[in-house]
């Protein structure tokens, strides 16, 4: 019993997997995660910036081809753009989709710029040259995912927070705002409803910060750790550690192209609950309303072929 509990130290103490998501400090106020929030974020306007370039129309002497979008990332981001406006943005907001899409599109590419540079082994490439020029294994200026501090999730969600707060209050004014409280029910049911609501407010930036946080954290640690088995295998085991190497390199490739769809996934999930949250305190006019019902009494969605209808 002895030498499994042995093998099993020296396999977990081979490296330590915290290093690949913690911050460190490298000029005066400056970390390594604040360089590379700032690195992530012109990097993002450059890419935007020519990405907008290459969809907009272009001269009449291209003929047809100057309302071709041009290059693979600009066409990807096109598709990814238009997606996010008519599936999410516009049946949540409506005639607010036109002013919130600036936002919540920043919000989704920021987030995905910042996840998809922290899948980049920056770090350990800073690590591998710091041994050989600096005679230090642990150099390192940026690297890591920004999206895996909670610092930052919690700024992004403060943000979107008090955007959707403020639009609460300009939609339906003080009054309006105060009355989403009581959660839809009479008054009387206020000593119940008014905390319920207080706490989900709270609760609802918490959630958007805390989950970006965690999964990008997780996944890093995780993926750390596998890759680490590659190396640590062979060292404990001599030869009979071969397979493990094997297999941790296999999990480790599976586990990245996760990481990779959860980069998307989660700037999707932070964009569309904010869309959500903003559309909660959306007011709309009573005129509408008895619009839209004589319209679906009128015209039900079985006989209306702009409306998709599912068993």
């Amino acid at each position: 019993m002895t030498l499994p509990i042995q093998t099993a130290a020296m396999l977990a103490a081979e490296g330590n997997p915290l290093s690949h998501v913690l911050d460190k400090p490298v000029i005066g106020p400056l970390s390594m995660n604040s360089l590379t929030l700032l690195l992530v974020t012109v990097l993002m306007l450059v890419v935007m910036n020519m990405v907008a370039n290459a969809i907009a129309v272009g001269p009449e002497s291209q003929g047809r081809d100057r309302y071709r979008t041009k290059g693979k990332i600009a066409n990807l981001i096109e598709v990814i753009t238009l997606y996010l406006l008519d599936t999410v943005i516009r049946p949540q907001l409506g005639a607010d989709a036109k002013k919130f899409a600036p936002l919540l599109l920043t919000l989704f590419f920021f987030i995905l710029f910042n996840n998809l540079f922290g899948l980049i082994p920056f770090l350990d490439l800073q690590h591998f040259v710091g041994g050989l020029v600096f005679d230090n294994s642990h150099f390192a200026i940026i690297g890591g995912t920004a999206t895996g501090r909670l610092a930052v999730t919690a700024g992004l969600a403060v943000t979107a927070f008090i955007i959707w707060n403020i639009h609460g209050i300009r939609s339906g004014g003080v009054g309006g705002w105060l009355h989403h409280f009581l959660g839809g029910g009479p008054a009387y049911l206020a000593p119940i409803m008014v905390p319920v609501e207080i706490v989900g407010t709270i609760v609802k930036p918490a959630a958007l910060a805390v989950r970006l946080f965690a999964n990008m954290t997780a996944g890093h640690v995780l993926l750390a750790v596998i890759i680490g088995f590659t190396a640590a295998a062979p060292k404990a085991l001599g030869a009979m550690g071969a397979p493990i190497t094997v297999v941790a390199a296999i999990a480790a490739v599976l586990i990245t192209f996760l990481e990779l769809f959860v980069a998307f996934l989660q700037a999707f999930i932070f964009m569309f609950l904010t869309t959500l949250f903003i559309a909660q305190l959306s007011h709309h006019h009573h005129d509408d309303d008895a619009h839209a019902e004589s319209y679906d009494k009128d015209n039900p969605a079985t006989q209306d072929n702009a409306v998709p209808v599912t068993a």
